[in-house]
């Protein structure tokens, strides 16, 4: 039997109910106007994922109920499946799919998996249930599972598949980090061949907080093979013909039974479609794209029109401001350049032509000045200390203080321009370039950062960066022929040992079995000055994630911390 079946792989906002509903109703009418039979929505698309401490408040989750009712109603000549909050009579709340036919609700499917790892708490809210459900729709049966009921080799799915379901639905909002695509599409392959279902995998797209979903929604056959794609991070609507034979026999099992949707006659009537398959994307380009769209989301859902970068003539500030200007337009990026006495011309060059290539607005306001009214104002407290790490981080928060002025003064986000590397051992400066309301590349390693940056020069039809930027030896210019490689080991050599660390939870003495060549002292270096620096981390501005672990929702460490390895 030939099934339309559509993934509307959309981007819900958290806790715009009526948003997220006028965009539902819109997809489901796109579905009608396709003639599917079927259409499924991401996880929890009516509220927005993850909706966190907002289940705590009851109104919240009854208005996300009465959307679902209202949206039951736009439903006529097709199947939905919605994702939602549901509450039971004692106020447990289930993370949800709605099962809505012909303008009916026939049935609600609880997640069973719940997720408490990494970026992931769902414990915190939800409540778990073991029964599931067949659907007869013609001659068929399908199920619905909701993300990470899927992931697990004896899980749900399974479970359906065994009871005599041919097609699994899964509704997802998986969060992007590099490497998650095919780690993702690797367990579908496997879960499509164990089960000898057809697998349909409706994903979320967009940015929340420091949160990215990329899409990528996937139909694939019992043979693993993937047969649809939707693209990645952006809208879509993906819609497959599927050829399912004849149903299998439907054995009973514990907790499950067959619903039969009524009158679910299967529409004959279709004209052929184009098979609807676009390749994921490479790396770097992966992980530019979920940048852009990590930091266009947070701009736009939170408010904000134009943003401020400050401008340094370095790399970072050029690949931040560059990512900004894809988000949300030249038009929309303002570039800020704070000289002092020791920012170099070729540095104060290299900013006003990055402007001039983006065409941005630009503004110079040297600091030289205020940072010499701020040592006279302080010249007897300091009298017969030389100069140091004060007065360095002085410059850098006269800096934050200018950009935020200019961003309270104009309604400006200001973006900061620290790379994961820095952050990471607290190569930054708390009220300085730390200051701001989004850290666009939080989670980039410097590494990356130039990777990244010579990807966006090649992409378009000129450089947008300077080919200076990308060859200078990086320096803060806080002091006199100041370089990075001064305070930290060689960007080459710190970043394999902080991901290492980091991303990998890897012991000094693993490290040092595995980094032989390196020196004992730079591995407890490297790991000291990650350690001591929590406290800067927890005080910086989110920014998107990239990484397997990120300093965020999935790095929870104590800032009081007494524990040493070493």
């Amino acid at each position: 039997m030939n099934i339309r079946i559509a993934l509307a792989q959309i981007n819900s906002t958290v806790g715009d109910l009526a948003g997220n509903q006028e965009k539902i109703a819109d997809y489901i009418q796109q579905a009608r106007d396709h003639k599917a039979d079927i259409v499924a929505f991401p996880e929890l698309a009516i509220s927005g994922y993850p909706p966190e401490d907002l289940l705590y408040k009851g109104h919240f989750v009854k208005d996300n109920l009465r959307v679902l009712k209202s949206l039951i109603k736009e439903t006529d000549g097709l199947t939905a499946i919605v994702g939602f909050v549901a509450a039971d009579q004692n106020k447990n709340l289930y993370n949800a799919a709605a099962v809505i036919h012909r303008g009916r609700l026939i049935d609600v499917v609880y997640k069973q998996d719940l997720p408490n790892y990494g970026v992931f708490d769902e414990k915190r809210y939800f409540k778990p249930s073991k029964a599931f459900h067949l659907y007869s729709l013609g001659q068929n049966f399908f199920s619905v599972n909701i993300c990470e009921d899927i992931w697990k080799d004896d899980g749900l799915a399974v479970l359906q598949a065994k009871a005599g379901s041919q097609l699994l639905i899964n509704i997802s909002s998986s969060p992007y980090h590099h490497g998650k695509v095919k780690l993702r599409e690797g367990m579908l392959r496997r879960r499509a061949k164990q089960t000898k279902a057809f697998i349909a995998y409706a994903n979320l797209i967009g940015g929340q907080d420091e949160l990215v979903f990329d899409g990528g929604s996937l139909i694939l056959n019992p043979k693993g093979e993937i047969l649809f794609r939707a693209r990645q991070f952006s809208e879509d609507l993906l819609l497959a013909d599927l050829e399912i034979p004849p149903s299998r026999k439907i054995k009973a099992a514990p907790k499950s039974k067959v619903i039969a949707l009524k009158n679910a006659e299967i529409r004959e009537d279709k004209t052929a479609i184009k098979r609807h398959f676009y390749p994921p994307l490479e790396a770097p380009a992966e992980i530019y794209q979920a940048l852009v769209l990590g930091t266009r989301d947070y701009v736009l859902k939170n408010g904000f029109q134009k943003v401020v970068v400050g401008l340094s003539g370095g790399i970072d500030s050029s690949l931040v401001a560059v990512v900004a200007c894809d988000a949300i337009g030249k038009d929309n990026v303002v570039g800020v350049s704070l000289p002092s006495q020791y920012s170099s011309q070729e540095t104060r060059s290299d900013a006003k032509s990055l402007a001039d290539n983006l065409g941005i607005q630009f503004i110079s306001v040297p600091i030289e000045g205020i940072f010499n009214t701020y040592l006279f104002a302080l010249r007897q407290e300091f009298a017969g200390r030389g100069f140091d790490v004060t007065e360095e981080n002085l410059q850098a928060r006269i800096r934050g203080n200018i950009l935020m002025a200019l961003s309270n003064k104009f309604g400006w986000l200001v973006l900061t321009t620290g790379n994961k590397s820095e952050i990471a051992v607290g190569y930054c400066t708390l009220y300085g370039d730390m200051s701001g309301g989004f850290a666009v590349i939080k989670d980039v390693p410097k590494t990356k950062v130039y990777e990244l940056a010579r990807y966006r020069n090649q992409k378009g039809s000129k450089p947008l960066i300077p080919e200076s930027v990308l060859n200078r030896p990086p320096t803060a210019e806080l002091r006199e022929n100041q370089k990075d490689e001064d305070s930290l080991p060689p960007y080459e050599t710190l970043d394999p040992i902080l991901k290492s660390y980091i991303e990998n939870h890897s012991s000094f003495k693993k490290m040092l079995k595995k980094y032989r060549g390196k020196e004992e002292g730079v591995l407890k270096k490297v790991i000291s000055l990650v350690d001591k620096s929590e406290y800067k981390r927890r005080q910086a501005p989110p920014g998107v994630k990239i990484t397997s672990r990120a300093f965020g929702k999935d790095w929870r460490l104590p800032i009081t911390n007494k524990y040493k390895e070493f």
